[in-house]
């Protein structure tokens, strides 16, 4: 470099004559993709001494290029927006760094060619392994990350083609729904089939969360019209809405999700006090402010603890079977 630019960032081209080869070729090495390029491990470590001798900021992807591991474990998450998958999150990044590891976490809300997008950028930093929690299509990202040599594992929500380790939706939902069977005999005397709101019926946790749902119902000889079943997302602005439009409200509703408990909670607040009262409520997930409302009789609470003791011992383990392991979940209880 000469003075009239050194106190310029160098650019692939600066680093290309320095080394005497191709700017494509450092870029390759600079990006992670030399091996695939078939660029050898000795040009590859020149360019990475002449980067780190002239300025240039190595990204993350290069600095592990020397290694035959990176460290780095990845996670893609749904959404942040519940106390779930926060946790998850939180937690995740706990365990890895005691492992040893270097955990790196990014939100895809749902959207399956922003999954994709999210697993190419993941192998892009050379992640060891990625954990695709609540993955709307769970096995397009083992395809692609599988053609990489890198091991996945689906959290939250099942694949086909890779380990997958879940609550255990069905029992945790037909218990839940019991207690608030229960609470609508004892407080009011009726015995009625409950509402069941929330979630996507394309959804694999919300379909067996509606057969645990009905599987209740079942043992009390309880028939539930279609009506009653309403999964038309999670967001809290639809399920006050539909709340607002129904032409009876039965008193006891199964919240499937404190998401969608948001918008129930808006709309109990918008009703009259005395028919608020009658009104019982459980949830799946947990929420400490939504258990407080008198109107809560019970609230599923899952297991992040013991879902990522599964997640580490399996990706420990090296086991890449597309088995489902179910881990049961806490029923809470209203402690007033």
């Amino acid at each position: 470099m000469t003075d009239s630019n050194s106190s310029k960032r160098p650019t692939i081209y600066d680093l290309a004559q320095i080394v005497g080869t191709s700017p494509t070729a450092v870029s390759s090495v600079l990006n992670g993709s030399w091996k695939k390029r078939r660029i050898s491990q000795k040009l590859a470590d020149k360019v990475l001494k002449a980067a780190q001798d002239n300025g240039y900021t190595v990204n993350i992807q290069a600095s592990v290029l020397r290694r035959e591991r990176s460290n780095i474990v990845g996670m893609i998450l749904p959404k942040y927006d519940n106390r779930f998958f926060g946790a998850m999150a939180e937690e995740f990044e706990t365990r890895a760094r005691a492992a040893g590891l270097f955990p790196v976490i990014t939100c895809t809300q749902r959207d399956p060619a922003l999954e994709l997008s999210a697993a190419r950028e993941m192998l892009s930093y050379q992640v060891d392994y990625l954990i695709c929690t609540g993955a709307t299509d769970p096995d397009q990202i083992t395809d692609l990350c599988r053609g990489a040599g890198v091991k996945t594992l689906n959290l939250d929500l099942p694949g086909t083609k890779a380990p997958s380790i879940l609550s255990d939706n069905f029992t945790a939902a037909r218990d839940l729904t019991r207690v608030i069977l229960d609470a609508c005999e004892r407080d009011f005397g009726v015995v009625e089939p409950l509402l069941f709101i929330g979630g996507r019926s394309d959804d694999h946790n919300t379909r067996e969360r509606r057969r645990g749902f009905l599987e209740a119902h079942s043992e009390r000889s309880i028939s539930v019209p279609d009506e009653r079943l309403i999964t038309n997302g999670y967001a809290p602005e639809k399920a006050r809405h539909t709340l607002t439009a129904l032409d009876h409200v039965p008193h006891g509703i199964f919240v499937n999700s404190t998401i969608t408990l948001e918008g129930v909670v808006f709309w109990l607040q918008s009703l009259p006090p005395e028919r608020a009262a009658e009104i019982r409520y459980g949830s799946f997930d947990w929420d400490p402010f939504g258990a407080l409302l008198s109107q809560s009789v019970g609230m599923v609470r899952q297991d992040v603890g013991a879902l990522l003791d599964l997640t580490f011992q399996t990706m420990q383990s090296g086991q890449d079977a597309a088995e489902m392991q179910l881990v049961p979940c806490a029923l809470v209880m209203p402690k007033f």
